[in-house]
């Protein structure tokens, strides 16, 4: 039997096609093959069109059918990862109404700073677990104050991967897991929030049904199965947002374990048996994908918007350069690059950072000190102290961070990268042979029931293990250190 993974980010479309007997990823599949766009209309504002993800789904499965012959039969379920945070708004025809607002936009902050003082920071942490901050409902509460004319005909709101899945099935459903990202959920009567929903003035029927993380949410309609050549009635069968499910495709599920990603924006991502919050809101909780009435688990995420999109954007400042080379380069400078600086906040209001929007910065640049190695350098350890920054946050949750697991990707490609990493946050790091995708694959197998989660990793071996270096570890803290008291100065 064969499952489909659907991994819907904000650069591409990535999808896996696993054959759950053995646990091997057969085929995979990423486009467009450059980054898709993100719209920037205005500063702090971030939108995609959902349409550009259904045709990039339909042009990944298309790819994957030819790189792997198999009868559509075969295939016994369909798993959908996707960004999470964002806002689409579909009509009773289900047509988009506007642009998708994305994980990165940040036209709500003011919204959400208020709702939180209006409802109170004893109510919003303990109910909410969070602020509501830029989350979906403060997006929706924005587009209700600011486009009423598109507000009036919302049939239904959904997270971008709702939106897929909705696409697949023809039905608007949604999870408790994705609720809670989107701050609609409340923590302590189990329950939408009708508190937030009152205050924010937005009707519960615009909600989706709530289905199960892990079962049956849904089967393929004989339009979406004609386009994507796959059969008819093929059950969805697994949905969570990005993060969730890269820790579950890491199998990362029990208090104490924690997940890694360093993408377009980079993520810790640790799981909790506590509804615990920061009282900053600067990390944010959310229900896990193996949440139960038996178990609670929560998944707390760090998030830096500033991550890929850093060394990313210095790859094209650059120009005609690829990324091993500029992983090369930037191990010839040295640790701390001779003090130069990179503060990589220019994607959007961070958390991390009390939701501000500081941009990002160099400092102590010299010209005839630092050339474009020292600059290579200075991006992968701004990004690295970025990270450890909301780490040193969650360590004062009571989460003991000290082993993380990550897919051998992004950043984590970076010999340097996993170097720092490892010596400044002073935690070993594994890598597997895994990415979003092949996660929302094998969450499929579980779904349908052809797996148990305990059975879901087979085929998964982890590549290497990168474990502190105590001869590096005082160089990089004492770089962090400087970065760390440079941050304060620029936040006071």
């Amino acid at each position: 039997m064969y499952f489909i993974g659907y991994d819907i980010g904000s650069s591409s479309i990535k999808a896996a096609l696993l054959n759950a007997e053995t646990g091997a990823c057969v085929a995979t599949a990423t486009c467009p093959e450059k980054e898709m766009t993100i719209d920037v209309p205005y500063q702090d504002w971030a939108e995609q069109n959902p349409e550009s993800w259904w045709q990039e789904i339909i042009n990944a499965t298309e790819i994957l059918l030819n790189r792997f012959t198999i009868d559509p039969a075969l295939i016994k379920g369909i798993g959908i990862a996707y960004q999470m945070h964002g806002l689409v708004c579909v009509d009773k025809d289900q047509q988009v109404l506007r642009p998708a607002i994305i994980w990165c936009d940040s036209r709500a902050v003011d919204i959400g700073n208020a709702a939180f003082d209006a409802l109170g920071e004893a109510y919003c942490l303990s109910h909410l677990l969070n602020s509501p901050g830029n989350f979906t409902a403060s997006k929706l509460r924005w587009v209700q104050q600011n486009e009423p004319h598109i507000y009036e005909r919302i049939h239904k709101v959904m997270l971008p991967g709702d939106y897929i899945a909705m696409k697949l099935t023809g039905e608007a459903r949604t999870t408790v897991s994705g609720l809670s990202e989107g701050t609609f959920w409340d923590f302590t009567t189990n329950s939408v929030s009708q508190v937030l929903l009152q205050h924010y003035q937005i009707d519960g029927s615009l909600l989706s049904e709530v289905v199960p993380t892990f079962g049956e949410q849904g089967r393929l309609s004989a339009a979406a199965a004609a386009i994507l050549k796959l059969a008819p009635g093929t059950p969805v069968t697994y949905r969570a947002g990005d993060q969730p499910n890269n820790a579950f495709s890491l199998n990362v599920l029990q208090p104490g374990e924690a997940a890694t990603t360093a993408g377009t924006s980079g993520v810790v991502y640790a799981v909790h048996d506590k509804n615990g919050y920061d009282a900053r809101s600067r990390v944010n909780t959310f229900v896990h994908v193996n949440n139960s009435g038996e178990a609670l688990r929560n998944g707390v995420l760090m998030c830096l918007n500033g991550t890929g999109i850093t060394n990313s954007w210095l790859k094209n400042l650059v120009g005609d350069i690829t990324y091993p080379e500029m992983n090369n380069l930037a191990a010839q400078a040295p640790i701390g690059a001779k003090g130069l600086q990179v503060f990589p906040f220019g994607n959007g209001a961070e958390r991390i950072l009390e939701n501000k929007s500081v941009g990002a910065s160099i400092a102590n640049l010299d010209f005839n000190r630092h050339s474009r190695a020292y600059m290579m350098r200075a991006v992968q350890e701004g990004i690295v102290f970025g990270l450890n920054y909301g780490i040193d946050i969650m360590r004062h949750m009571d989460l003991g961070i000290h082993r993380v697991r990550a897919g051998n990707a992004n950043m984590f490609l970076s010999p340097l990268f996993r170097e720092a990493f490892a010596n400044t946050a002073n935690v070993v790091i594994e890598l597997y042979n895994t990415d979003g995708a092949q996660g929302a694959a094998r969450g499929a197998a579980v779904g349908a029931g052809y797996v148990s989660i305990a059975d879901a990793f087979r085929g998964m071996e982890c590549l290497s293990v990168i474990t502190p270096d105590t001869s590096l570890q005082t160089q990089y803290q004492e770089a962090y250190g400087n970065w760390l008291h440079a941050l304060q100065l620029r936040m006071h």
